[in-house]
């Protein structure tokens, strides 16, 4: 359903989402809401004060999106999403149903992040300190997230706090990154281990000989799909 009448015209969404977040209105007063006109928000949708949503951008039934967050244009944000406070998601990213996103991490453009994937956020995580006191905000360090351009989460995978996973990677079902993931890369598993690389596409790269190329190739890969050429060296994996 799209939203009629209940956005703030402020700029542009994607102006918006370049401010930060204190130096938004100069009395120091909390940003409105921005909601591009032709993007449409499910009713039932809980969005926070502070948020922007960029052009042709679609939200889906009972998702959360904390104050601060800013969505680029032409995402798709499904079904009982999560994003918490300040994170920031690029343009034509697709997050599918019951994703969790918390503070800290920032997804660029065209990242796509599978059903009931969790991108956390503490690598030490305690509800109660050493004295036995409830954990409060200052008691724990936020250890960022970045998911790179292209890049790909499986359903189910949890992202380690502190991870990086780069340009078009993919990462498996079910997976548990806890190391940083190359561009171009495949991995899976608990813990999740590179089984080979991928093309833009998607696609497994194959070898000379047309099998798919392993974890430790090196040299000459390709794409079966769009016959997109790659070198590959150590953890690099470059366009050739």
């Amino acid at each position: 359903m799209t939203v009629g009448r209940l956005y703030t015209r402020a700029g542009s969404a994607r102006a918006i989402a370049d401010r930060p977040s204190g130096q938004c209105d100069p009395t120091g007063a909390r940003r409105p809401l921005v909601i591009d006109p032709t993007a449409r928000v499910h009713p039932s949708a809980d969005l926070e004060a502070g948020v922007s949503v960029g052009p042709g951008t679609s939200i889906w039934q009972r998702v959360q999106i904390r104050s601060g967050a800013t969505i680029g244009a032409e995402c798709v944000i499904g079904r009982d999403v999560f994003i918490d406070v300040g994170v920031p998601i690029g343009s034509r990213v697709k997050i599918q149903n019951a994703a969790l996103v918390y503070h800290g991490v920032t997804v660029e453009d065209g990242v796509f992040i599978g059903p009931n994937a969790i991108l956390t956020n503490d690598r030490f995580p305690r509800a109660i300190t050493a004295t036995g006191e409830l954990a409060r905000a200052d008691d724990w360090e936020v250890s960022p997230i970045v998911l790179r351009t292209g890049a790909s989460i499986g359903a189910g995978a949890v992202v380690v706090a502190g991870m990086t996973v780069g340009r078009f990677a993919t990462v498996g079902a079910g997976a548990v990154v806890t190391r940083d993931v190359p561009d171009h890369a495949l991995v899976a598993g608990n813990p999740a281990r590179r089984l080979g690389w991928v093309c833009y596409c998607g696609q497994r790269l194959v070898g000379p000989t047309g099998a798919r190329v392993a974890s430790d190739h090196a040299g000459a890969a390709r794409c079966p799909r769009c016959d997109a050429a790659f070198d590959i060296a150590g953890d690099a994996c470059v366009t050739s």
